[in-house]
């Protein structure tokens, strides 16, 4: 063989990366356009024996290219892994979804069994989601491990197309024996927001269902998600029961979503390894909740709780928590902390400027999940009918619209609060209790009703207990809210409500210990109801001592 030919076959070999089965045209900035410019890399394609691997990154590959690069796959059936991020730099995203169905269809046609997919970087929006709907729906899929789409501008609808993919590839696989088994999932940077992660949540929860994935990894950060979407995927969370690696970092996580994710590591995810909840506009005592709920997870390798709203106070107490936990090398920096939340400070002063709020009745035009002024509605003339059922008591609590609901009470409430949504289950408990009195009479209705109402919530296997628990403790001002939703004024009926049901069986014992530090923490925020704050806190420390 001649000298040169000797070097053009070195040169081949170094570009293309020949080896292990992979054939990678990685970072050579190609511009494909047409079937003529893509011909070299379609040659090494087709001669390639055993070809397994196929990196394109950092090149840009327009339709033609694209359908003559497919024209050479349709024939590698051991093909398992598709490094093909970065690839469409410069490309209308019209051309996207036609580039990516031609290469998905050689993918199926080929009877490729993929385990690797990465498509990042390509910013093909929802459009090019449906480009490879069909191959993730494929038999080439049901061996998928690792799928990677970050940074793929995929939105709301993306989100939700991609999810009902997923869902249908598990479905399809089930049915030829052929469980799927993602372990990877990456879909960072896609603007997914809350009800494009909800659906994905719902995906997962399907997923769950392969008990044989022995490990998961979730990376989904920036996606604009705030707290119904990160409660959503905490509920998914609870089922996924191998999860290592769950990655929601600068994300509006929030304290709400916080405590949802803390009631997820609560009560499932035991092999946990890392958690990142960064730049989240967490707040302090959120994040003591998130650390509590680690403290058994004997995996775990890494907490990230940098970037949020902890205060220089804040820090020290999570430190000292995880310390005090022996957990203190596991705890990420918080070198970034953006200081304590001054929203719930901004509130106040604004307040004094409305003579509405003066009155001391909510702002009505204030939105929110579980808005307050629900709680406090102007009664009903006098002159309204009293019904039997909660609404009439609900529209403006009375201890006698209370008894006027007779022996059927325990029963209306059980069939009328959708115990479902934690945030209606919280407004039932604050609207109740607040009509308490000593009179027996009273107490007793009270009492009986709060039992009907917890016990129905906690014996629901989808009741989000730690959703609720920090619900309530928003709406007693014991955990500030980033939006400014105001606190309900504390009635001592409030304490003797809870203090009765932490006394109660079906209360969750697994929750004493947070309610016990937020009832210590905030002892000022029950100034007015002084003796009743000490009877619940006594008591919590008693059902503390007894576990």
């Amino acid at each position: 063989m001649a000298s040169d030919d000797i070097a053009q076959l070195a040169e081949s070999l170094a570009r293309t990366q020949v080896g292990d089965g992979e054939l990678s045209y990685k970072g050579q900035g190609l511009k494909l356009d047409t079937a003529q410019s893509a011909q070299e890399l379609v040659q090494d394609i087709k001669e390639f024996q055993g070809l397994r691997a196929l990196r394109l990154e950092g090149n840009t590959v327009g339709v033609e290219a694209a359908h003559a690069i497919a024209g050479a796959l349709e024939t590698k059936n051991q093909l398992q892994c598709c490094y093909w991020s970065d690839m469409f730099t410069g490309r209308l995203r019209s051309e996207i979804p036609a580039a990516l169905m031609s290469l998905g269809t050689a993918l199926m046609t080929a009877g490729a069994r993929l385990v690797e997919l990465d498509l990042s970087d390509n910013a093909f929006g929802p459009d090019g989601v449906r480009g490879i709907e069909a191959l993730l729906k494929s038999t080439a899929c049901h061996t998928l491990r690792e799928l990677r789409l970050n940074n793929c501008g995929m939105g709301i609808g993306g989100g939700k197309i991609l999810a009902a993919a997923l869902t249908e590839c598990h479905r399809q696989s089930k049915l030829v024996g052929s469980l799927f088994q993602l372990k990877v999932f990456v879909a960072g940077r896609n603007r997914l927001e809350n009800e494009g992660a909800t659906a994905l949540a719902q995906a997962f929860k399907v997923l769950s269902r392969c008990v044989q994935i022995p490990s998961w990894e979730i990376h989904m950060p920036q996606n604009g998600i705030n707290h119904p979407g990160v409660s959503a995927l905490a509920s998914a969370l609870k089922h996924l029961r191998n999860v290592q690696v769950i990655n929601f970092g600068d994300c509006l996580v929030r304290s709400q979503g916080a405590v949802a994710i803390a009631g997820a590591l609560r009560e499932g995810l035991p092999i946990l390894k890392e958690l990142n909840l960064s730049f989240g506009e967490i707040t302090e005592d959120a994040a003591l909740v998130v650390a509590r709920a680690v403290q058994d997870k004997a995996q775990l390798e890494k907490l990230d709780l940098n970037g949020n709203c902890l205060g220089e106070d804040g820090c020290i107490a999570l430190k000292e928590a995880m310390e005090t936990m022996n957990m203190g090398d596991m705890l990420g920096s918080l070198s970034d902390d953006e200081g304590e939340d001054d929203s719930g400070d901004s509130e106040e002063d604004d307040s004094g400027d409305s003579e509405e709020e003066e009155t001391g009745e909510p702002d009505e035009t204030e939105e929110n999940g579980y808005l307050l002024s629900i709680l406090w509605q102007v009664p009903s003339p006098p002159s309204s009918p009293r019904t039997l059922d909660m609404a009439s008591f609900f529209s403006a609590p009375s201890p006698d619209r209370l008894l006027n609901l007779g022996a059927k009470r325990t029963q209306l409430i059980e069939q009328q609060v959708d115990v479902s949504d934690t945030s209606k289950t919280a407004v039932a408990f604050l609207k109740i209790s607040s009509v308490y009195q000593e009179e027996p009479e009273v107490r007793r209705a009270v009492l009986e009703s709060i039992d009907a109402l917890l016990k129905n919530a906690f014996a629901s296997s989808s009741f989000e207990t730690y959703s609720f628990i920090s619900t309530l403790m928003v709406m007693l001002g014991l955990h500030k809210i980033e939006d400014g939703t105001k606190s309900v004024p504390v009635v001592p009926g409030h304490l003797v409500a809870l203090e009765h049901a932490v006394r109660q069986d079906y209360f969750p014992q697994e929750h004493m210990s947070m309610l016990e530090a937020l009832v210590s923490r905030h002892s000022q925020a029950f100034e007015s109801c002084a003796s009743a704050r000490n009877n619940l806190h006594t008591t919590l420390q008693r059902r503390i001592s007894q576990q």
